[in-house]
C-alpha cells in the first residue's frame, strides 16, 4: 500500500511542477510580452501590426491554448509512468 502511496504522492508533485511551469510561461507571454515588454516589442511590426499589440490581443491566447495540448500530452504521459492511466 505504502508504495501506491508513494507512487501517488510523485505523480502530484510532478502535476504541480509541470503546472508551475506551463502557468509561469502564460504570464511571461500574457503579462510580459503583453504590458512589459511592449514598447521593445512594438519595433517589430507583424502584418503591419506592432508585435506587442499583437501578443496583448492574440498571443498570449495562442500560447495558451499551445500550452492546454502541451498539458495534455504531458499529463497522459505521467498517467502512464505512474499507472494512473485511463483505458
Amino acid at each position: 500500500m505504502t508504495d501506491r502511496k508513494e507512487a501517488a504522492q510523485a505523480y502530484w508533485k510532478e502535476n504541480l511542477r509541470l503546472l508551475t511551469v506551463l502557468l509561469v510561461i502564460w504570464f511571461v507571454v500574457s503579462y510580459g510580452c503583453g504590458i512589459l515588454f511592449v514598447d521593445a516589442l512594438d519595433t517589430i511590426k507583424i502584418g503591419g501590426f506592432p508585435l506587442g499589440f499583437w501578443f496583448a490581443q492574440q498571443g498570449s491566447i495562442y500560447t495558451f491554448v499551445i500550452l492546454i495540448f502541451v498539458y495534455t500530452a504531458r499529463m497522459n504521459t505521467l498517467d502512464r509512468k505512474y499507472d494512473f492511466h485511463e483505458e
